[in-house]
């Protein structure tokens, strides 16, 4: 859903991402869809159905929300239409607004696109602010502001954020004769991310065979980079990637565990990828409290308790969606009453204990379902907790229009080629160069 159009160098930029969140949501969905999602038209019951367009694993059918919401609302029924990556979901996205047609009710947008969505497409989205029951003061300052405009319309409700740890497996960690208490755990790395690769070559020393200390190269430089204030953009609107010495000094970091063999050569999120999960190929991955859920929908049964949630060696944010409603859908009303009740509080603290995405409504991270939440596969760890202070650390971030094909680039044309043999500097050369030729189409 979304098509290509012509970006300034000089775009405007919503600084204003923070302490809780930004960033890339996962997901192993299939990308074709649910099929039942292509209309919104009535059923043969008489019950109307509201058509959802999503990426990746973002729980609310997990979670047993749709279910619920039928359950209050039985003239409704819910059909989501899911796409797994969301570079593969958003050019389409765009198109679709671009051209005001092919629109579901519900469409899913992720924050890295939302700066560039608020800015060119909001005349196309209705204004979430004026919903029936909508009420700004329940959400984060922030993140209400990265979906407003200039002149105040608000055209998406935010979902979740992404305060970011270290998920590792413990079983790992102890045959490779590292610490497996999370507290002994994050004080390896504190505050610094160099000290994570240099546990990654304690880990190979060591390590069971057939396996790596991390997932992928572009899940670390991701979580490096969700650590910066600015990373792609500067706060004035500039394209800053290539000079901000934050970026490179993560690529080539990224880089040297790749050489070093600390990471698979693996894309994240693509089929290959999952399949490591499942066959507990590695021992840590950059971990935003989705990021659980992703494991969970891709783990065999016997995972199940041997993950535990450390403190990243910085404060990082990745992650954080929102739900919009086009002005085209079929049906509107029922679309903007069904995502104010998905995004509230108590629907966000539901989420968050089945799913793991933490709220981003503030008065949820004090309800039960947050502060004693426990994760299947991290056993009794009090993750509510963790994340919750790992929200407390984690940066203001500037969110320019392009920043996803720009840390795609560094990724899926970057630091992945330096786990297959090119240096640090053919790695970036050849990052640059894609980003660059995508940025002036």
């Amino acid at each position: 859903m979304r098509a290509r159009i012509r970006t300034a160098r000089k775009a405007m930029v919503l600084a204003a991402v923070a302490s809780l969140g930004a960033g890339l949501l996962a997901g192993c969905a299939d990308d074709g869809g649910d099929d039942t999602a292509g209309s919104s038209s009535g059923d043969s019951s008489g019950k109307t159905t509201i058509s959802v367009g999503l990426f990746g694993t973002m729980g609310f059918k997990e979670a047993g929300l749709y279910a619920e919401y039928e359950k209050l609302n039985p003239k409704i029924k819910i059909a989501e239409n899911v796409v797994e990556r969301n570079e593969n979901y958003y050019p389409a996205l765009l198109n679709h607004l671009t051209t005001n047609s092919g629109l579901l009710d519900v469409q899913a947008v992720e924050v890295a696109n939302i700066a560039e969505v608020t800015a060119t497409q909001a005349d196309k989205l209705e204004d979430m602010s004026k919903a029936p029951g909508v009420d700004k003061s329940k959400w984060l300052d922030w993140k209400w502001q990265q979906a407003t405009t200039k002149d105040g319309k608000t055209i998406g409700l935010g979902t979740d954020v992404g305060p970011m740890a270290i998920c590792y497996r413990t079983d790992l960690f102890k045959q490779a004769g590292l610490p497996t208490d999370p507290a002994e755990v994050g004080k390896l790395w504190a505050g610094d991310w160099a000290k994570l690769v240099e546990v990654g070559e304690r880990y190979k020393s060591k390590a069971p065979k057939g396996t790596f200390f991390m997932d992928s190269p572009g899940g670390l430089i991701q979580a490096i980079l969700g650590s910066e204030k600015e990373k792609f953009y500067d706060a004035s609107g500039n394209v800053i990637y290539k000079t901000n010495p934050a970026v490179k000094a993560a690529f080539d970091l990224t880089a040297e565990a790749a050489k070093k063999g600390l990471v698979q050569s693996q894309t994240q999120f693509q089929p290959g990828w999952n399949s490591t999960i499942a066959n507990n190929k590695f021992a840590a991955i950059a971990c935003p409290p989705w990021m659980l859920g992703t494991i969970k929908g891709n783990s065999k049964p016997d995972a199940a308790g041997k993950w535990a949630v450390a403190t990243a060696p910085k404060g990082a944010n990745w992650g954080g969606t929102f739900l919009t409603v086009p002005k085209s859908g079929k049906h509107v009303k029922e679309a903007q009453k069904f995502v104010t009740w998905l995004t509230a509080p108590e629907q966000q603290a539901k989420l968050f204990k089945v799913q793991g995405s933490f709220p981003s409504a503030p008065s949820a991270y004090t309800m039960p379902e947050v502060t004693g939440a426990k994760n299947e596969m991290t056993g009794d760890q009090p993750i509510g907790e963790i994340f919750a202070e790992a929200a407390k650390t984690a940066p203001v971030q500037v969110i320019g229009p392009k920043d996803q094909i720009i840390m795609q680039g560094l990724t899926d044309n970057g630091v992945i080629l330096a786990t297959k043999g090119k240096s640090a500097k053919e790695a970036w050369d050849s990052a640059v160069k894609t980003i660059d030729n995508k940025l002036d189409q």
